[in-house]
């Protein structure tokens, strides 16, 4: 009996991708199907040579083939290469960018801008997600109103994976969907470093041009887990203008630019730049100073992305979980959008100019 590869392209598309919910086909995992007499071989893509799912994809391919030609000899070479991802060793290759949302304090508003960047980044027409990293602290279930919500888990031949809740359409996972809102979390690096790596290689992520990552303050074990785990596009630093907030968010912007870690400033959100009264759009009190912002985009070889003024409109939309960028009669969603539109311009350019981010070795 002859061997029909077209059945056999039929047969792989029933095998999906535990990494990203995809089948093989869809997801350009296969290439050079050679039929010869009774032999079959194909190469099986694989974001690395030590991808955690290489032997369950072998088995499930060469299964599959044998079901429908049980005397066909066939072999599968893997083949490690991840096109049109940042870097051949992430192991979420659909994911084109991963952009952290960093700060050195806490208090600066750094998941305030890490939603409402996500959302503008929506707004501008892109696939976005979003995680939220800051395990000690997780705010993004009630900024995003999903507290409460708990994500499902899918099997994935054998293997449980969790399915992101959703928010304006938008992909997200956070620490907060798993335990309760009062509840401590009280885990030490290990313990943490195994959470950041589920919420990237147990989740089933879908095709998105960018993942914003809010991250604790700090530089601490969250921090290089992330750059460990997997390729990091390029960091947004967050700051107040007083030199107080400056002179922390350098000591975290220089973690990034480690030689060992290596990661770009992609640019810098001034938050609380200002205080304007609602009813006095056009007064400004600078109670933070002026000028932190500026100088630490200086410091970091970037730009400042933009400028957020202190709004009693932020405040109310992060506790009711309608973020302001939602709202078209806000006029500080103006600056999000402009910070929205300056990093889709400065993640282009980086990404033209520098080479791919590899994840890193820290030791």
């Amino acid at each position: 009996m002859s061997i029909d590869k077209q059945r056999i392209v039929e047969a792989l598309y029933t095998i999906q991708d535990p990494a990203t919910g995809k089948d093989l086909i869809k997801a350009k995992m296969v290439e050079n199907l050679i039929v010869e007499g009774n032999n079959v071989n194909f190469n099986l893509i694989l974001p690395s040579l030590n991808s955690p799912h290489k032997s369950d994809l072998i088995f499930n391919c060469v299964a599959t083939v044998k079901e429908i030609y049980p005397d066909a000899d066939v072999n599968v070479h893997v083949v490690a290469k991840t096109p049109g991802s940042q870097d051949g060793t992430s192991s979420v290759p659909q994911i084109k960018n991963i952009i952290a949302v960093a700060s050195g304090k806490g208090g600066v508003g750094k998941s305030t801008v890490s939603v409402n960047l996500a959302l503008g980044l929506k707004q501008l027409g892109a696939k976005v997600g979003l995680v939220d990293a800051d395990l000690y602290g997780p705010s993004i279930p009630t900024m995003l109103g999903l507290k409460g919500e708990r994500p499902k888990v899918q099997d994935m031949h054998g293997q449980p994976k969790i399915l992101p809740l959703m928010a304006y359409d938008m992909p997200v996972i956070s620490i907060g969907f798993i335990i309760e809102p009062e509840q401590a979390v009280v885990l030490r690096g290990p313990r943490l470093a195994g959470i950041i790596k589920q919420f990237f290689n147990d989740v089933l992520w879908p095709d998105l041009d960018y993942l914003v990552v809010d991250l604790p303050p700090g530089t601490g074990d969250i921090q290089l887990t992330l750059v460990q785990t997997v390729p990091v596009t390029g960091a947004v630093m967050v700051t107040t203008p007083q030199e107080v907030a400056v002179a922390d968010a350098v000591k975290a912007m220089n973690m990034f630019l480690l030689p060992s870690v290596n990661v770009p400033i992609v640019g810098v959100v001034e938050n609380m730049a200002w205080f304007t009264p609602e009813d006095l759009p056009e007064r400004k009190y600078f109670l933070f100073g002026e000028g932190g912002g500026k100088k630490l985009a200086q410091m970091s070889n970037s730009m400042l992305l933009g400028q957020v003024p202190i709004v009693q409109g932020v405040r109310e939309g992060g506790d009711n979980g309608k973020p302001v960028v939602t709202d078209d009669k806000s006029l500080v969603k103006q600056a999000f959008m402009k910070i929205a539109e300056n990093t889709v311009r400065q993640v282009a350019v980086r990404n033209e100019m520098i080479e791919p981010t590899k994840v890193v070795n820290v030791q």
